[in-house]
């Protein structure tokens, strides 16, 4: 497709990138050399009057990375989303955040030594984002890159290896099991308290609200809860995304975790060295990049798992999400 918007972009170069199926991830665009003010308001212009343009880009290269605009905080990154004109959704999940204006709310706030494992934003949720917008106003001194993953690229690795075991849980699906405490536990990435998850403290309301998502819940003696998910697809296939088979599970990310677990639907265990493998797979097509202070970072949802690598502190990332 061609670059048609040199007016109020131009393409960079990011440290990392790669080149996937002929397309540039991320494809970094910056101020062109003849804006002088390199501001928001310029690009927000250019937003504006190129929105069908800007939205093939990120479907067409899965992330785009803004770059150089000197978006400077939460209001200037809220413009930015609000700009796009894409319809907010409501995080539902375990990772503790806390919203800071309008559309824009913190990344997950777990502990910045822990490592938070690839997956697509809300993957187990009937309603999920299509897009994930992160912003960076704090970069780490260290690590704290937002790793990410072309689905379609597991999916297709996975099928050479284990095409035996992966037609087996596609026919099976997957169920999976995630135990929530009542209250946020900020000290763990997935200690967000099902009040705050589901926004009641009311038992029968949050059994309510699980079930529109496609839960069930069993309430335990701490007061906390065992959600169920289940059956869920292993792939799935987008619209508009070369009919490409997206990895889109969390199979590896809850399998036989403290807290979480992940089976094929009908309970049979998945086998130990296909996850493992499955884990390998996914860190060797990782793409990533160092956070710079006002980058805007589009996902493609439906096409890019995403994680966080451990940092030192200070790490600031903003998220919004969008249908």
């Amino acid at each position: 497709m061609e670059f048609t918007c040199k007016e109020y972009f131009k393409v960079g170069k990011c440290e990392g990138e790669k080149l996937v199926d002929g397309e540039t991830m991320p494809l970094v665009l910056q101020p062109p050399e003849t804006n002088e003010k390199r501001d928001l308001e310029s690009l927000i212009v250019g937003l504006k009057r190129n929105k069908e343009w800007f939205e093939e880009m990120i479907v067409k290269n899965s992330a785009v990375l803004l770059r150089g605009f000197n978006v400077g905080n939460a209001e200037d990154f809220n413009e930015i989303v609000e700009t796009c004109g894409w319809e907010d959704i409501r995080y539902v999940g375990p990772a503790p955040r806390t919203h800071v204006h309008n559309r824009v709310w913190t990344a997950n706030e777990g502990p910045l030594s822990e490592f938070i494992y690839y997956h697509h934003e809300m993957v187990l949720i009937k309603e999920f984002p299509k897009k994930v917008i992160l912003f960076c106003e704090v970069p780490p001194p260290e690590g704290g890159q937002t790793p990410f993953v072309p689905s379609f690229r597991v999916t297709e690795r996975m099928m050479e290896e284990f095409p035996e075991a992966v037609k087996e849980i596609e026919e099976k699906g997957l169920k999976y099991t995630f135990t929530a405490l009542s209250n946020n536990d900020t000290s763990s990435m997935r200690g967000r308290g099902w009040e705050d998850a589901f926004g009641t403290s009311d038992r029968a309301e949050a059994e309510r609200r699980a079930k529109a998502l496609g839960m069930d819940m069993e309430w335990l003696p701490n007061g906390g809860v065992k959600t169920i998910l289940g059956p869920r697809s292993l792939t799935r296939v987008f619209d508009g995304r070369k009919g490409r088979k997206m990895w889109f599970n969390t199979m590896v990310g809850m399998h036989g975790k403290e807290l979480s677990s992940a089976t094929m639907a009908d309970g049979t265990e998945i086998p130990e060295k296909v996850v493992r493998r499955c884990e390998e797979i996914i860190e060797e097509e990782s793409i990533q990049f160092k956070w710079e202070k006002g980058d805007v970072l589009f996902l493609d949802n439906l096409a890019l798992l995403h994680g966080r690598r451990p940092s030192l502190p200070p790490r600031k990332v903003l998220v919004a999400t969008c249908k």
